[in-house]
């Protein structure tokens, strides 16, 4: 915070706030305020801030110590690399950056949607799973019908305090054609999770004949189950589509996927476990028609409800989940404009509040804009919202509530 009884001091001020966001308009009656002397500056509801060290397809995970931790991919598209940092000021400064991936350029960031996740486990541990890149290892199962390995799902957790992280593990052994992104989870007993999908490895067809599998341990990741398929095998799965996992609080495992049933039917479906990812009951959220690969990817924010975001045909959307796994609420498009919205992302404020971010304008190899708008407790959006310029190509942003019930997007 900054006085401004003094036009220069509140110019530097005022300066300063807009390089790091752009300031919504619901703010500027509290600026008229502080050039008058008046008052002091006042920090805007949301504010921006870049990845450290350049890095891409940042995503978070606060603790409840107030800790941020990210994971974000760097260097060669195709062949990239994941590095893990936290920050005990909220993201205004970051760690000293530590690389995940054991084995250089083992990680894609190619297509936007098979990079990093990371899950916060028992006393904190930190766990990241990864779609390997085409060099990395170790491999997956050799394809029988190309008769060439596949690209594995890579798993790693770091020590205490996340100084360093042991050598990536693939946990795939009976599945093949690794292609949308997977996902992690953690509880705080011990169990991880790691889901992706795929086809069995005696399996025939294409994306109608995918499923979802999950990986389970019950140790902090110091060993895996191997892999069962939990999704309806009728379903299918979008082949280049990310999923999502989330180990809620409340005991849950909630999954999010899109389909890809008669090579059209690209619906949202959720999936709900209350026996530690044993068994699984499914449910459609939301239909969409499209005879293509959307390339899109989901996201999920513990509490009560659960809240669920993703896209529809450019739209972005979010709905709370009863606990069966269905819509409690009708889905909540962001808003009006052009519809070139992907990958949602959203935190839930201390006093109810929602925020929704997502990418605007981003294509294959093409960045463009982060865009945002705040919804109140009750579900409606607020005169807080906006955009601005800066997503690099391949890249998404990543979102947190602040404290003081702001919010704070890191892109």
């Amino acid at each position: 915070m900054h006085s401004n009884h003094e036009g220069a001091d509140w110019a530097a001020a005022y300066d300063r706030v807009m390089t790091r966001a752009l300031l919504p308009l619901a703010f500027l009656p509290a600026l008229v305020a502080a050039q008058s002397g008046t008052g002091a500056l006042p920090k805007p509801p949301v504010d921006l801030v870049r990845v450290p060290s350049g890095g891409i397809q940042p995503e978070v995970a606060v603790d409840g110590a107030g800790m941020v931790h990210m994971v974000y991919l760097a260097g060669e598209p195709a062949a990239a690399n994941v590095f893990y940092v936290r920050s005990s000021d909220g993201g205004n400064t970051f760690s000293r950056a530590v690389r995940v991936n054991s084995q250089d350029g083992s990680a894609i960031a190619t297509g936007t949607i098979r990079g990093a996740q990371l899950a916060l486990g028992r006393n904190g541990r930190v766990h990241v799973a990864w779609n390997g890149s085409g060099k990395a290892t170790p491999s997956a199962p050799v394809d029988p019908r190309t008769s060439r390995a596949g690209m594995p799902m890579l798993y790693s957790r770091g020590n205490p305090g996340a100084t360093e992280f042991q050598p990536q593990r693939n946990l795939i052994s009976q599945t093949t054609h690794l292609d949308g992104g997977g996902s992690i989870a953690a509880d705080g007993r011990g169990h991880v999770y790691v889901a992706w999908h795929g086809q069995p490895a005696d399996g025939e067809g294409g994306e109608e004949a995918r499923r979802v599998w999950i990986a389970r341990s019950s140790d902090d990741g110091a060993n895996f189950a191997k892999e069962a398929a939990i999704s309806d095998a009728r379903t299918g799965v979008c082949g280049c589509c990310a999923l999502r996992l989330l180990a809620a609080r409340s005991g849950e495992l909630q999954l999010l996927y899109r389909s890809a049933a008669n090579g059209t039917q690209r619906d949202v479906h959720s999936l709900v476990s209350r026996d530690l990812g044993q068994t699984f009951a499914g449910t459609r959220v939301h239909g969409w028609e499209i005879n293509a690969c959307p390339m899109t990817s989901m996201s999920l924010v513990d509490g009560t409800p659960v809240l669920r975001a993703w896209e529809t045909d450019g739209q972005v959307y979010y709905a709370s989940a009863d606990s069966a796994g269905a819509p409690s609420s009708p889905p909540v498009p962001a808003g009006a404009g052009p519809l070139r919205r992907k990958h949602p992302r959203m935190a839930r404020g201390p006093n109810g509040a929602v925020l929704l971010a997502w990418a605007d304008g981003t294509a294959w190899a093409r960045g463009g804009s982060v865009a945002w708008q705040v919804f109140g407790a009750d579900g409606r959006p607020t005169d807080v919202s906006g955009s601005n310029t800066g997503i690099p190509a391949w890249s998404f942003a990543a979102v947190i509530a602040r404290p003081d019930g702001g919010f704070r997007i890191f892109y």
